[in-house]
């Protein structure tokens, strides 16, 4: 395990490449939460740190700023126990484990962490959360949203090429109809409409996303297809 004192030069698990640092803090800050930085006033709970890891792996990568208020305030942090549970969030409650760079930024005496995070070609990365049960989580513009079974089904056809169609079948056909009535349509009520069991409902719907047939839109905590 990495020693706090030593993470003025990049901190990176086996295989990542050697980064620098993003920027000037004061600039980081000043772009406020977005889709690839988050904020976090501390860390008192690993888990809630790995759906962070885990989104932005998820997603298009991203940076934690740690020691800064939502409000951009810097209030810093002042032990090595920060670090060593970013170290617990990615190695532990990440699966598979997601790999990091990390920074120490000096504000007006004041420490912040920056956490780097690159888009993974391994995804789905989940957490482990209570219970041992496992949830994959993905980055929506400022927030981690929990991955749909469907979005799931895409990264696993991505990462392993599997989403080839042979021919138009009959669950095809159905979601096209529903599609002609309805101008979006959510997972349940495909399944509700179409008569089709789940899985089959949800292996379509990653297929023809992969395919570019369908677009995914998240509105709200509602995911449609159209």
């Amino acid at each position: 395990m990495a020693s706090f004192a030593g993470i003025g030069k990049p901190h990176y698990l086996c295989g990542m490449n050697r980064k620098i640092p993003t920027g000037p803090l004061s600039a980081l800050i000043a772009q406020g939460e977005h889709q690839q930085q988050d904020f976090k006033f501390g860390i008192t709970d690993s888990r809630k740190i790995a759906r962070s890891l885990v989104a932005f792996a998820n997603t298009d990568g991203g940076r934690l700023l740690i020691g800064v208020k939502d409000n951009g305030a810097v209030v810093g942090v002042s032990s090595e126990e920060e670090f060593y549970m970013i170290e617990s969030a990615a190695t532990i409650f990440s699966i598979p484990e997601i790999r990091f760079d990390s920074f120490k930024h000096l504000e007006q005496g004041k420490t912040v962490l920056e956490i780097q995070v690159s888009p993974s070609l391994n995804k789905p990365h989940y957490v482990k959360e209570m219970n041992n049960q496992l949830q994959a989580w993905f980055r929506h513009r400022d927030q981690n949203v929990q991955a749909s079974p469907v979005r799931i089904s895409v990264w696993n056809k991505e990462r392993l090429q599997s989403g080839n169609l042979v021919r138009i079948t009959d669950a095809e056909h159905r979601l096209f109809e529903i599609l002609g009535r309805h101008e979006k349509v959510t997972l349940e009520q495909y399944v509700r409409l179409s008569g089709l069991d789940r899985l089959t409902a949800i292996d379509t719907l990653a297929n023809l996303v992969i395919f570019g047939n369908l677009t995914m839109e998240l509105d709200g905590s509602v995911e449609y297809f159209a």
